[in-house]
């Protein structure tokens, strides 16, 4: 995909968005996006963009995942892009797919890049993490712009095909998997259809042992049975360093009881970070 220009209303972008849409100018087409910045956020603190799932808008995510209370307390700065319509008219994050000629790869990346400098955030501390679509468009970013997203959390998501076949162009990236056991969009074992350059893309165990590898991690340990709730845990290696480790559990998620699904839900996580 060809590279575009991108401008930002600078003027709106030195305030948090407070749940109102900002605007990105890309590629002739105004793009919109919610930023959250802690109060006292220092210079050089983290970036961190999450990304909607298919059909879905940003609002939403911003307002129903608790993302801004987890910005303040960990002090990073927060964008929650919008994802434009596809062919079918549906919002949508273009990870190499069919389904449109929107230039993702290029929109994120120009407007993490114009964040880092009109907020003085950190280059070398921006992440992206996604939800499904979103997943699969972490996947995209870090695999063709490792120089702007340094890492990337997808949750049941998975590399679209496009991104697995070039996966010999894909530089070590720290990498954290989240997938549903039963899922039938995007399931586990790799079988989603490739209509839409979606599917092509293996069994997630597949996937999960070429980041290790590229990484050069090893397998640290596991937590199986892990569930919603517990005391947050940090999973070391035997020197204490929790780089060079590779992480895989399996269990039961129960969703809080304020969650508006409720059920046990099967997941696998897998974690693979930098050597």
């Amino acid at each position: 995909m060809s590279s575009s220009s991108g401008t930002i209303n600078v003027a709106a972008a030195e305030q948090p968005s407070s749940g109102k849409f900002l605007t990105f100018t890309h590629a002739g087409e105004e793009r919109k996006y919610l930023l959250h910045l802690p109060k006292e956020l220092p210079e050089k603190a983290p970036l961190v963009f999450v990304l909607h799932g298919y059909r879905g808008d940003a609002r939403d995510y911003m307002a129903e995942l608790g993302v801004e209370g987890i910005a303040d307390k960990n002090g990073f700065a927060l964008c929650v892009p919008q994802g434009a319509r596809d062919v079918e008219g549906i919002p949508h994050w273009n990870a190499r797919l069919k389904i449109s000629r929107t230039n993702d790869i290029d929109f994120l990346s120009k407007l993490a890049i114009q964040l880092q400098q009109s907020h003085r955030l950190d280059p070398a501390r921006t992440f992206v993490s996604g939800v499904s679509n979103g997943g699969f468009m972490s996947y995209t970013l870090v695999a063709e712009r490792p120089d702007v997203f340094k890492a990337a959390a997808s949750v049941i998501g998975t590399m679209s095909g496009y991104t697995w076949r070039h996966r010999d162009q894909i530089q070590p990236t720290p990498i954290l998997q989240i997938s549903g056991m039963d899922d039938e969009v995007v399931p586990y074992n790799g079988s989603m259809s490739r209509s839409g350059g979606w599917g092509g893309a293996p069994d997630q165990g597949i996937i999960i042992n070429f980041w290790t590898e590229l990484n050069k991690t090893r397998i640290g340990g596991s937590r199986p049975g892990f569930r919603a709730g517990q005391p947050r845990t940090t999973i070391r290696d035997g020197t204490g360093d929790q780089r060079g480790l590779a992480l895989q559990g399996q269990g039961i998620w129960t969703p809080d009881p304020g969650c508006k699904r409720v059920g046990g839900y099967r997941i696998r996580c897998s974690l693979a970070v930098l050597q």
